[in-house]
């Protein structure tokens, strides 16, 4: 666990290059910072709009209060001069978006593997008892998922997210399964209908296809199916998806198909 503290805007600008355009992307700037105690991490810091206060302490105090492999790790923060900058652990290979039309790179166990941690995360932040507060995330998407050098995934991006009492959190997620599975409203009706008239592989890229076990891949359709349910208190929750998903993870191990091209 890395331990989180605040900075010095001087010693972020120093990081960042000043913000320069090197090391930049859509969503922040990529750098290495020098620890108190000697040591040099890479670093992902996201500057927030001054007018974005309540969203910077919102990130900022879950980030320094949820604790779970799956979930990004906070370096620390600098809230001075009207800059709000949230610094993060850097995950080297950047967002899930980056993989997702590629099949040899993201193969279909490593997207159910993606798929469990996820599942994983959302349930320590609804449900853990440890907690007086559940989280609700509500900006869950193929942006703000990372991905670290060995695949694993970490939820980010919390700047919208939403807290409520314990006493609520096994009444409140029932719609927020759904972001999961389809992200793209005009997906949702494409994968509805193509679901109904057993014409699913008719979406799936044929290199991808290839390596799908079908017993697994049914699991997950059925789960997907599921979660977009118009009556949204049919949806099923989080704690009840994963452990499904981890049953098809076993599946699609069990019998596992490299593609042709096949890269680590």
């Amino acid at each position: 666990m890395i331990p989180s503290g605040i900075y010095v805007n001087k010693k972020i600008l120093s990081a960042t290059n000043n913000f320069s355009t090197y090391g930049i992307n859509s969503a922040g700037y990529k750098a290495q910072l020098l620890r108190w105690h000697g040591h040099v991490i890479d670093i992902f810091a996201r500057r927030l709009g001054k007018y974005q206060e309540g969203e910077f302490w919102m990130e900022v105090s879950l980030l320094s209060s949820l604790k779970h492999k799956n979930l990004v790790s906070l370096v620390g923060f600098c809230d001075e001069n009207d800059e709000k900058i949230i610094i993060t652990k850097r995950e080297t290979r950047g967002s899930l978006f980056k993989y997702l039309r590629n099949p040899m790179m993201l193969t279909w166990v490593r997207r159910l593997e993606i798929s469990v941690g996820i599942a994983q995360a959302l349930s320590y932040i609804h449900y853990d008892e440890s907690r007086d507060f559940s989280v609700i995330h509500r900006n869950i998407s193929r942006y703000t998922v990372l991905l670290n050098d060995d695949w694993e995934p970490k939820l980010s991006h919390f700047e919208y997210s939403m807290k409520i009492q314990a006493s609520q959190r096994h009444n409140s997620f029932h719609a927020n399964t759904l972001r999961i599975w389809v992200n793209d409203n005009h997906l949702a009706p494409l994968f509805i209908a193509h679901y109904r008239e057993k014409k699913l592989d008719n979406l799936i890229n044929r290199d991808l296809w290839v390596q799908i076990d079908l017993h697994s891949f049914n699991m997950l359709a059925e789960i997907a199916y599921a979660c977009l349910d118009k009556e949204r208190s049919r949806r099923p929750n989080i704690d009840d998806i994963a452990p499904r998903l981890e049953k098809a993870l076993q599946l699609a191990r069990e019998n596992r198909r490299f593609p042709v091209k096949y890269k680590r």
